[in-house]
């Protein structure tokens, strides 16, 4: 094991290295290729005496960080001096890329998204850092604590697979360090990748984490685990009930009384502040919201973790416009006082961890807003369109009394905001799918007809007849409520995927119509130039349909190769050596 020279920078500068070179593109068969599938970078995160938090290591130790997405992990890998955590404790942050994607996905990582939900595809723009820090006592150091972070920098939204791991492999490094390290990055070189819906066994530090990778369709295949080395070695796997849900039930307890609320201002796009007593307290409260709205995409910005130095925080507490549409989990009061002028700001306390149900937060007027000494509640003058759900907060309350495992709780509570949403959201799929040009009209030798527009208004018509009602007994303002979404980024996020969906579903019966056309006849009285278009046209569909972007079956496609074999065997050969280069 080599520990290479100074690294550049964390605040300041980084002290070293860990690691052999590997390719920077990480393509298939390339070193580091399966690791990259799941984590970008290890990272390991010290305090300095003299220049405060350092980036100690980067492993691989090629992976390339910008100055100021150091800077970030840095400070954001180390709860500020208001939480006061002892011992160890886990957390998570998101950031921003800076500088433009420096690791091109490869294709397999292009159709594994298309077939996970869209809530929980890679992210294209952001990284996220699931954080294991420890501090203790330690008279061997002049500062006298030992403070030192394990930090995995992913574009994955697992927060509990990476969580898991984290608990089994922070503990060792610890103790170990560096070499430790190295090893358990290997083994996750050895990893399948995380395609959707299969379930997979992830061997690691002589344990192993069987984990199922959630898929649309969501239906967990039968048979055992995909196989990843010496299955029969190995001891019997720990299993992770799910690679992203949290306790949702245990991230709300002190918000109960209004979860509705707040899943419609997580619905609408709301700017939300969370102010919490520690990082983790924070970034599980920013995650759970987020989560609310599944299997809908939560398309505005978030930070589960953010301090006053991430590089961002000039551009979320400015006040010369409004604020951004962004969810911002905080631990110091400082920004009670910044971001006094948002329309909602959470306060939570210390979780309580008695059965009993803790103290729910008040709902209180933001001019109540204490600058200094602000007390738990949720500072907003929103009003809900829907009525509450008063049976759920029953429901869940005769839960803690029977002493239900916080599992079953969370599934009461998970499955009521799935159907709150999905009948939100029913109405608009069917609304857009009548939007979607007749099978009939589409031709083989012409432009397939266009989608027709979105109109709101005649939407709005639509819901007295086939409106949320159908599915949901909540009462309440629904057309209000759809007239707001429609201003917030999660329609455009919505409008914009659904769209791209039919737009494809719509290329893919145009190709298969002119597959089941005669290319002959259609040939028989075409110039050169109308057959040469055919023929880059039909390349085109077909790369994209090989780029599991067209919804289009084998068959089709190996009809629309014989049909571009076909045309430019037609051709002069001058025109079918420019079309086929040797």
């Amino acid at each position: 094991m080599d520990l290479g020279a100074g690294a550049g920078a964390g605040p300041q500068r980084a002290r070293g290295r860990l690691g052999a070179p590997s390719s920077g593109m990480r393509a298939p068969g390339t070193p580091w290729a399966r690791f990259s599938a799941w984590l970008e970078c290890v990272c390991v995160v010290t305090f300095d005496l003299e220049l405060g938090q350092a980036l100690e290591l980067v492993y691989p130790s090629d992976f390339q960080l910008t100055d100021k997405e150091k800077s970030s992990i840095c400070y954001l890998s180390f709860p500020d001096s208001h939480s006061g955590c002892l011992g160890d404790t886990q957390f998570s942050f998101r950031i921003r890329q800076c500088g433009g994607q420096r690791r091109p996905g490869h294709a397999g990582e292009k159709r594994g998204d298309s077939g996970v939900p869209a809530s929980l595809q890679r992210e294209p723009a952001h990284y996220f850092g699931y954080v294991y820090f420890r501090q203790v006592k330690d008279s061997s150091v002049k500062r006298g604590y030992f403070q030192k972070s394990l930090v995995l920098l992913s574009r994955l939204p697992f927060v509990r697979l990476f969580q898991a791991l984290l608990g089994l492999v922070a503990p060792e490094f610890f103790d170990k360090l560096a070499p430790c390290l190295e090893a358990v990055c290997h083994e996750i070189d050895q990893w399948p990748a995380p395609a959707p819906g299969r379930t997979l066994s992830l061997p690691v530090m002589g344990v192993v984490l069987q984990v199922h990778i959630p898929s649309r369709g969501d239906m967990p295949e039968p048979g055992p685990p995909e196989p990843s080395g010496h299955e029969t070695l190995l001891p019997a796997p720990v299993v992770l009930p799910s690679v992203h849900e949290l306790d949702l039930f245990r991230c709300f307890r002190p918000v109960l009384a209004h979860v509705q609320l707040l899943w419609e201002l997580m619905l609408l796009g709301e700017p939300l502040l969370v102010l919490a007593p520690s990082p983790a307290v924070s970034s599980e409260m920013v995650l759970a919201l987020t989560s609310c709205l599944q299997p809908l995409k939560f398309c505005c910005d978030y930070r589960p973790y953010f301090t006053i130095h991430d590089s961002e925080f000039k551009e979320f507490t400015t006040r010369t416009q409004a604020p951004p549409n962004v969810v911002l989990g905080v631990t110091n009061p400082f920004f009670i006082k910044t971001l006094q002028h948002w329309p909602h700001i959470l306060r939570v306390g210390e979780p309580k961890t008695s059965g009993d149900l803790p103290k729910q937060v008040k709902l209180k007027k933001p001019s109540r807003l204490k600058t200094l000494d602000t007390k738990p509640g949720l500072y907003t003058a929103y009003t809900a369109h829907l009525h509450r759900d008063k049976a759920l907060f029953r429901r869940l309350l005769k839960g803690l009394q029977k002493k239900r495992p916080s599992d079953v709780q969370t599934a009461v509570l998970r499955r009521h905001l799935l159907e709150l949403t999905q009948s939100f959201i029913i109405p608009l799929e069917h609304y857009m799918a009548s939007l979607m040009p007749l099978q009939k009209g589409i031709v083989p030798w012409k432009t397939p007809p266009q989608i027709r527009p979105f109109c709101q208004d005649d939407f709005l018509h639509s819901l007295e007849r086939s409106g949320p009602q159908l599915t949901c007994v909540l009462k309440g303002d629904w057309l209000g409520l759809y007239r707001r979404f429609f201003k917030s980024p999660h329609f455009d996020g919505w409008y914009r995927q659904r769209h791209r969906e039919m737009t494809q579903k719509l290329e893919a019966l145009h190709l298969e119509a002119i597959c089941e056309a005669s290319i002959e006849i259609w040939m028989k009285d075409k110039s050169e130039v109308e057959v040469v278009d055919l023929i880059l046209k039909l390349r085109e569909r077909l790369v994209r349909a090989q780029g599991h972007q067209l919804p289009v079956k084998e068959a089709t496609l190996k009809q629309a190769r014989l049909y571009i074999d076909t045309a430019i065997g037609s051709l002069p050969k001058d025109l079918q050596a420019v079309l086929c280069p040797p």
